[in-house]
């Protein structure tokens, strides 16, 4: 998506530079409106001053964050959904460079999403079992799903979505809906869950940052920028996913649906200048694909070329989505029994998953559950993704010091809480809100409910945390 938007706009870019040389260097969202909203989009966050800003909060939160023990019985460990390798036709990605990655992003499972291909079958020759410590789960994103098979499915490639979903689910597999914002009004039935985040859809709504990457000169002062601030500068992106949050409620009123995000990661957005023989410019994408080959007189007006620069010398490179930063950028977190590819299996279909931004601040730590009895809550603890039955919950035997069911929970940081429920009546409803390190708050009737948690950034509140919701059935 990334490259479409801008890689494919850079020939128009450097063919067009004559004109822009006499341009001068202002600020090219110069002139452009501002968004309407308060909250800074990529564009205001894209600068200097704020992403030295950005830094510095992660910093601090960093420092200031606390070390939790996860309560329960269950183990906590961080995935990456959405994620594609060199066996796709978009990416150059080599698997020891993607576990490398995934290690410093503090990732434990990687669940790839290849795009089938009739070279490879991404099931048999896909990415599987233990790698340095990294779990590495084979599957594919097609027929606009992330599906996870137990069996090739190349003698079912003509089967529609609901067909597929179903040969999947039957053999214990697991399904998610990708893309929510070109298949809202989709309703399969037998999902496991939902993309409740994609990072190329958060993309897509930055209107400023695409129009401005239409401009060479915004290019090169940013590239400068992403080289100092790199996660900073990839993170810029986020926004509050709203109109998937609203489906997946809506969707969850039908059957449950377990929130995961999507880091669609590929490595693939990016260009590199170089000089070539002849006084000859080549500019070439990410994937090493040769755009376009220039005049060195016609870029140099754009481009500042040492002196003694020999051919195949680097002028300018430009990696937007190294697997790094795209991994770290958002986790989805499952509460499992154990690290394997049956314990993480379970934990998805249990919908014991929260989905977290953390490269904001880490969320280990972070823990809500449904407590049945405050008289003795070890006994009577329902994790993320309980189905209950409320009637239940209100016929339990009320005893002095008893509270009745409660959402109790911990957070590593200070944070803001939300909490919210869906009815038949009332979808993604904000019925409670609390500041600091704990939530203790009594439940008052059935419906879906699930848990925000928010920071600040740049003076405004930031999503840091979404958990899969709770069950409590009328």
């Amino acid at each position: 998506m990334f490259q479409s938007i801008a890689i494919k706009n850079l020939s128009k870019w450097l063919l067009g530079v004559a004109c822009l040389a006499g341009a001068g260097t202002r600020d090219p969202a110069a002139g452009q409106e501002a968004p309407a909203a308060s909250t800074p989009d990529a564009v205001e966050r894209l600068t200097r001053k704020n992403l030295q800003a950005t830094r510095e909060t992660v910093e601090k939160y960093a420092a200031q964050r606390k070390t939790l023990e996860q309560p329960g019985s269950l183990r906590q460990v961080r995935a990456n959904l959405h994620v594609h390798s060199e066996l796709s036709h978009d990416s150059r990605g080599k698997i020891d460079d993607i576990v490398a990655a995934a290690k410093l992003a503090g990732t434990e499972v990687l669940l790839f999403t290849e795009h089938p291909s009739k070279e490879k079958d991404f099931f048999t020759d896909g990415h599987r079992g233990f790698r340095d410590g990294v779990l590495l789960i084979p599957g594919a994103e097609m027929k606009g799903m992330l599906v996870y098979p137990t069996l090739s499915l190349r003698p079912f490639e003509s089967a529609d979505a609901q067909e597929t979903t179903q040969l999947v689910r039957n053999r214990r597999g697991h399904v998610f809906l990708s893309h929510l914002e070109e298949r809202m009004d989709w309703q399969i039935q037998g999902l496991t869950g939902v993309e409740i985040y994609n990072t190329h859809a958060d993309f897509k709504k930055q209107k400023r940052m695409i129009d401005s990457m239409k401009n060479p000169l915004w290019l090169i002062k940013t590239t400068e920028l992403i080289d100092k601030y790199p996660q900073e500068a990839f993170s810029a992106l986020q926004s509050y996913p709203d109109d998937y949050l609203k489906r997946w409620d809506q969707l969850c009123l039908i059957a449950p649906h377990t929130g995961v995000a999507a880091n669609d990661a590929h490595q693939n957005i990016g260009v590199q200048v170089e000089l070539g023989q002849d006084d000859k410019v080549i500019v070439s994408d990410a994937l090493g694909e040769e755009l376009l080959k220039l005049d060195r007189l016609l870029v140099a007006p754009l481009l500042k070329i040492p002196q003694g620069a020999k051919p195949g010398d680097l002028l300018l490179k430009l990696q937007l989505d190294p697997y790094q930063n795209s991994l770290r950028h958002a986790g989805t977190h499952v509460l499992v029994n154990e690290l394997s590819q049956e314990g993480v299996w379970e934990g998805l279909e249990e919908g014991r998953t929260w989905v977290a931004f953390d490269w904001l601040a880490d969320s280990k730590g972070f823990d809500v559950a449904l407590i049945e009895s405050s008289e003795n809550p070890s006994n009577t603890r329902h994790e993320i993704g309980s189905r209950l039955e409320w009637k239940k919950l209100q016929g339990i035997e009320s005893g002095e010091g008893n509270q009745g069911p409660r959402f109790v929970g911990q957070s590593p940081l200070l944070a803001n809480w939300k909490v919210y429920r869906t009815t038949r009546e009332s979808t993604g409803e904000l019925v409670h809100q609390t500041s600091g390190e704990r939530l203790d708050w009594a439940i008052p009737t059935a419906g879906n409910y699930r848990i925000e948690l928010w920071l600040e950034l740049l003076g405004q509140p930031h999503c840091w945390i979404l958990s899969s919701p709770f069950y409590l059935k009328p």
